[in-house]
C-alpha cells in the first residue's frame, strides 16, 4: 500500500539509553548498567497546525499519529490522510500529517469550541459529553475462543522487546482468530501504545476486525473507545477495568476482557462473542 509517506533525513532517536546505576542487591552494594526508556514531547501538527503534544516513546511515531488523528475523531478513514513526516530535534519530535479539508475543518471548529474550558478541565455537561464520545454499535462482529486469548496472552511477554530491556513500557497488540500475535507497538503511555497499534492497522493490509486486542494495562473508558473506534470487537487486559470502559464497551457491542493471566479472565460484557469451551 502506497501511503505518499516523506522519507526524513533525520534518523529514528534512540528509544531507551544505558546508564549507570547503583543497586542494593540481598544486603550488597553494587555498580552496573541498566537499560531505561526514553521519554520525549511529541507534538502533533495536523495542516501545519500544532494540535497536541504528547509525552511519548520515539518509535513508530507515523503509527502513532495516524492512530491517534482515527481514535481522536481527527479522521474516519485512512484516506483522509494525504501525507505524513516528521523531524526531531533537541527539545522532541513533531509530526506533520497532512489530512483532508473537510477533517481539518471540523478540527478547527472542534477547537474554538473548547476555548475557554482547559482551567475546569472535564467538569460541566459539555466537556464531559466531549470527552465520552458516543460511537457507532459495532456489527456482525466474529467470535472467539477464550483459549486463543489466554495463548496469545501468555505469550505477549517475549514479543515486547523494549519492556525487556527496561522494564518501563506499555505494550498494545492485535492477534488473530487462533491467538497468533501479529502486530505490537510500545509505548511509556499506555494509550499511546494503543494509538501506535490501531495506525500500524490503519496503514496495513490486515482486516482489523477479524481479530482482537490485548493490552498490558488496565481497561479504561478510553481504551474501549480507542479498540471500538478502529471497528475491533474485542479488547483484553491484563489488569482490571474501570466502571466506565464497560458502560462502554457495553453501548460499543465491544466484548471487554480484564484480569486475563494464565488461564484465567473475566468478562464484563458481551460474553456471547467469546467461546468458554474447554479444549
Amino acid at each position: 500500500m502506497t501511503l505518499g509517506l516523506a522519507v526524513m533525513d533525520v534518523p529514528a532517536p534512540p528509544t531507551c539509553r544505558v546508564l549507570g546505576v547503583h543497586r542494593l542487591r540481598t544486603g550488597r552494594a553494587l555498580q552496573e548498567q541498566d537499560c531505561v526508556a526514553e521519554e520525549v514531547p511529541v507534538a502533533l501538527e495536523f495542516n501545519g497546525v500544532s494540535h497536541a503534544v504528547m509525552m511519548a516513546t520515539p518509535a513508530d511515531l507515523e503509527d502513532f499519529t495516524y492512530g491517534f488523528a482515527l481514535t481522536e475523531g481527527i479522521v474516519d478513514a485512512l484516506s483522509q490522510i494525504h501525507d505524513c513526516e516528521w523531524t526531531s530535534t533537541a527539545q522532541g519530535c513533531t509530526v506533520h500529517l497532512t489530512i483532508a479539508a473537510s477533517c481539518f475543518a471540523r478540527l478547527k471548529e472542534k477547537r474554538r469550541n473548547l476555548t475557554g474550558r482547559t482551567g475546569c478541565g472535564l467538569c460541566g455537561t459539555e466537556s464531559l459529553a466531549h470527552a465520552v464520545r458516543p460511537i457507532t454499535p459495532l456489527k456482525t462482529l466474529p467470535c472467539f475462543e477464550a483459549v486463543a486469548v489466554t495463548r496469545a496472552m501468555a505469550d505477549l511477554r517475549q514479543h515486547q522487546q523494549l519492556a525487556a530491556l527496561t522494564g518501563a513500557t506499555h505494550a498494545a497488540a492485535w492477534c488473530t482468530a487462533d491467538g497468533h500475535i501479529e502486530l505490537l507497538r510500545e509505548d511509556v503511555g499506555r494509550h499511546n501504545a494503543l494509538d501506535k497499534l490501531i495506525g500500524a492497522l490503519l496503514r496495513s493490509s490486515l482486516e482489523a476486525r477479524s481479530g482482537f486486542v490485548l493490552i498490558t494495562s488496565r481497561a479504561s473508558y478510553e481504551m474501549v473507545q480507542k479498540t471500538a473506534t478502529a471497528g475491533i470487537g474485542l479488547l483484553a487486559a491484563v489488569s482490571g477495568v474501570t466502571g466506565l470502559a464497560v458502560d462502554v464497551a457495553q453501548a460499543a457491542g465491544l466484548t471487554l476482557l480484564g484480569f486475563t493471566r494464565g488461564n484465567d479472565l473475566s468478562i464484563y460484557s458481551h460474553p456471547e462473542r467469546l467461546s468458554m469451551d474447554c479444549p
